[in-house]
C-alpha cells in the first residue's frame, strides 16, 4: 500500500489540488482515499465514504459499505489516473484499489438549444456533460436496442467518446465503420465534438458530418438508421451519415404541417441556387452576354455604372469580401450588438460607395440579395461552401460568360456527386433515389383521412 502511495505522489508531484488521507478504521486496518479537489465534490467525498468507514469496527466488504452509484474495482495500476481525472475518488484498502464516482457538479444546467431554435418542439439541448447527453437521448428511445459503443480519443485529452445505434435498424457495416474510424484516432488532445469532426469528414468543401445540440433530431437520426457520436464536454453531437439535404432543412420543419412547410423548402431549395450563382450572373450577362437582357435594361445598367472606376468583376469582388469581413464581425462580437453593428456597417458603407462612384446601386443590390438568400442556412460549414463556390462561379462567369457559368455548375454537381460521408453518396436520397427519405426530408404530401 506504501508503495502505491509514493508512486502516485511521485506521479502528481507538481498538482496541488491532489488529496491524500488515511483514515484508520481500526488497530490493524487503514484506509487511504485520494482524489482531487478540483474535479471532486466534498460533499459526495463524506456521504459516500468518509461517513460510511468512519462508522464501522472492521472494514471487510467495500461493496457493501459504500454506496456509490458507480464503484468500479481497479486491477491496473495505470488506471488510476484516468479515474482521478474524471471526477473519481481512489480508495485502497489491503492493497485493492476502488474508484467511487464523486464527481462534482461543474457543468451548466440543461436549456434551450441557441444554434437551433424551433418555435414548436421540445425546448432541451445538449451540455458539456456525457452522462446528461445520453440521458436526453435515452428519454426519447426507451429501448434495450439502442446500443452503446465507448473509446476514449486522446493521449492528453482522454476524451470520452460514445457511438449511439439501434441495434435492428443501423447497418453493422456502418457502426463498425465508424467505430474503427474512432478507434484509431492518433492524437495527443481533442476537444469537443467539433474538433473531432475534422478526423472523421473527407477534404470536400462541402461538410459530411452533422453538428447538432438538439436531442430530438439525435433520436430521430438514431431510428432512420443512422448513428450518433457522443463525446464528454461537448455541448454537440455528430450524427453520420450526412446528406447536402440535411443541412439545407432544418430538423424543425417536422413540427409543422407537411401541406404548409413544402412551399418554404421549395423557397430554401431556390436561395441555396440563388446564393452561389447571382453575382455571377450578373457578371455573365453585363459583360459577355448583353442579347440575354432587354435593350432598356442594359441602358439603365450602364448609366448607373458611368463613373465607376472599376470593372465590375473587381467591384462584384471588394463587395462580397466586405460582407464577409461584415458576417465574421457579426459572429465574433457579443450577441448583444454583434448584428447592430453589422447592419449600421451594411448601411454606412454601401450608401457611401454608391454617393462616391465606388460602385454602383445595382450591384448593392446584387450584393445584399445574395446575402439574404445565405441567411437562411444556419449552418457554419454550409455557409462556407456556399462562399466558396460563389467565388468559383463568379471567376468563371468573368472569364467565359455563360458557358463558364454552365461550366462551373457542372463542376458543383461533379464535386457533390463525388462527395460521401462515411461510404454514402452525399446526392442521397435522390441519387441513389430513396422515395421514404425523401419524403421524410424533402417534399412530403401525406394522404388526409376523412373523420
Amino acid at each position: 500500500m506504501n508503495n502505491i502511495i509514493k508512486k502516485i505522489k511521485n506521479k502528481f508531484s507538481f498538482h496541488p489540488d491532489l488529496i491524500i488521507r488515511k483514515i484508520r478504521i481500526n488497530l490493524f486496518q487503514n484506509v487511504y482515499i485520494i482524489f482531487l479537489e478540483t474535479l471532486c465534490s466534498q460533499d459526495r467525498i463524506y456521504d459516500y465514504i468518509l461517513k460510511r468507514i468512519t462508522n464501522i469496527k472492521v472494514l471487510n466488504n467495500i461493496n457493501s459499505i459504500v454506496p456509490g452509484s458507480n464503484l468500479k474495482k481497479i486491477d491496473n495500476y495505470d488506471e488510476i489516473e484516468f479515474y482521478l481525472y474524471n471526477g473519481y475518488t481512489i480508495l485502497i484498502h489491503n492493497n485493492k484499489l476502488f474508484a467511487i464516482e464523486t464527481k462534482a457538479d461543474i457543468t451548466r444546467s440543461v436549456n434551450t438549444p441557441d444554434a437551433e431554435p424551433s418555435l414548436k418542439g421540445p425546448k432541451n439541448a445538449f451540455v458539456e456533460n456525457y452522462q446528461t447527453n445520453i440521458g436526453l437521448i435515452k428519454r426519447r428511445i426507451k429501448s434495450h436496442e439502442l446500443k452503446i459503443k465507448t473509446t476514449n480519443i486522446g493521449k492528453l485529452s482522454n476524451l470520452t467518446c460514445g457511438l449511439l445505434y439501434v441495434n435492428d435498424i443501423a447497418n453493422k457495416h456502418l457502426v463498425d465503420k465508424a467505430y474503427n474510424i474512432l478507434f484509431k484516432i492518433d492524437t495527443n488532445f481533442i476537444t469537443d465534438s467539433e474538433d473531432l469532426v475534422k478526423y472523421i469528414s473527407n477534404k470536400s468543401v462541402f461538410p459530411t458530418a452533422l453538428l447538432t445540440e438538439r436531442p430530438d433530431r439525435c433520436a430521430d437520426a438514431l431510428t432512420s438508421g443512422k448513428i450518433v457520436i457522443v463525446c464528454d464536454e461537448s455541448p454537440n453531437a455528430i450524427i453520420l451519415p450526412a446528406y447536402l439535404i440535411d443541412f439545407i432543412h432544418p430538423f424543425s420543419d417536422r413540427y409543422n404541417k407537411s401541406i404548409n412547410i413544402n412551399m418554404t423548402k421549395i423557397i430554401r431549395m431556390i436561395c441555396f441556387i440563388l446564393s452561389i450563382i447571382i453575382p455571377s450572373f450578373y457578371i455573365a450577362i453585363i459583360n459577355y452576354n448583353q442579347e440575354a437582357i432587354p435593350s432598356s435594361l442594359i441602358i439603365n445598367f450602364s448609366s448607373q455604372r458611368s463613373g465607376v472606376p472599376f470593372p465590375s468583376v473587381i467591384e462584384c469582388i471588394i463587395l462580397l469580401i466586405i460582407c464577409e469581413i461584415l458576417r465574421e464581425s457579426d459572429l465574433r462580437f457579443p450577441s448583444k450588438y454583434g448584428s447592430a453593428v453589422s447592419v449600421l456597417g451594411a448601411l454606412v458603407i454601401g450608401e457611401a460607395a454608391v454617393n462616391a462612384g465606388l460602385v454602383s446601386p445595382i450591384m448593392i443590390i446584387i450584393t445584399a440579395f445574395t446575402y439574404i438568400s445565405s441567411l437562411i442556412f444556419s449552418e457554419i460549414e454550409i455557409n462556407n461552401a456556399i462562399r466558396t463556390y460563389r467565388f468559383i462561379f463568379l471567376i468563371f462567369a468573368s472569364l467565359f460568360g455563360l458557358y463558364g457559368l454552365s461550366l462551373s455548375f457542372i463542376l458543383l454537381i461533379i464535386n457533390l456527386c463525388d462527395t460521401y460521408s462515411l461510404g454514402y453518396s452525399y446526392t442521397f436520397p435522390i441519387s441513389p433515389p430513396n422515395k421514404n427519405y425523401f419524403k421524410k426530408v424533402l417534399l412530403d404530401f401525406k394522404k388526409r383521412k376523412n373523420t
